[in-house]
């Protein structure tokens, strides 16, 4: 059952605006009658004269030709802007960040573990491992476990991680020389870009 209805408090005006529905406007790009400078420079195919045009006179150019004036830049005097159509515009401007997107490599590292006391065929069998992920463009971090006493053998687990990163010189180049954090030491090798 609804309680007592309460008066709200004076001076109360309601929801308070989103400030995302805000921040989107702010980042869509000013066309037609949202632009407000006097003067613009008109750049692109489809005017047939480039240069500075009273606003109106711009806006007549872009209606003729049933498209719209974008603002490509604001920052120049006077700003510069484009007729064209401009959901195609937004279409294009999507597609080209998507793209950059994708291709913006994304590092995945592979991580190869042994023991200060790993045998040569272990040793051989890892290090194999290791080639196929530089090859395939994963950076590698070797890590030793020390258990136990082991860690007394830190000087020969040093040797084993250099060793391991001259072994895998042509396929990758270490990053740092071997560091021990706690009872583990490490080496990252990165791959090396072909040319």
């Amino acid at each position: 059952m609804p309680g007592p209805y309460r008066p709200k408090p004076s001076g109360y005006k309601g929801r308070k605006p989103d400030p995302r529905a805000q921040k989107r406007d702010e980042n869509e790009t000013p066309i037609n009658e949202q632009i407000t400078a006097p003067q613009v420079r008109l750049v692109g195919e489809n005017v047939p004269e480039q240069g500075v045009y009273p606003l109106a006179k711009a806006l007549e150019l872009a209606d003729s030709q049933e498209l719209d004036l974008v603002l490509i830049s604001d920052k120049a005097d006077p700003p510069v802007c484009k007729i064209l159509d401009y959901q195609k515009y937004l279409y294009q401007q999507k597609k080209k960040a998507k793209e950059m997107k994708s291709n913006s490599a994304k590092v995945v590292v592979k991580e190869i573990r042994f023991g200060p006391n790993t045998d040569e065929h272990d040793f051989q069998f890892k290090l194999k491992h290791a080639q196929e992920f530089l090859q395939e463009g994963s950076k590698v971090k070797a890590t030793i476990f020390f258990r136990g006493r082991s860690i007394m053998f830190k000087d020969q687990g040093e040797k084993q991680l250099l060793r391991f990163a001259v072994e895998l010189e042509q396929y990758g180049r270490a990053e740092n020389m071997p560091t021990l954090e706690g009872k583990r030491m490490h080496i990252m090798i990165a791959p090396v870009k072909k040319k």
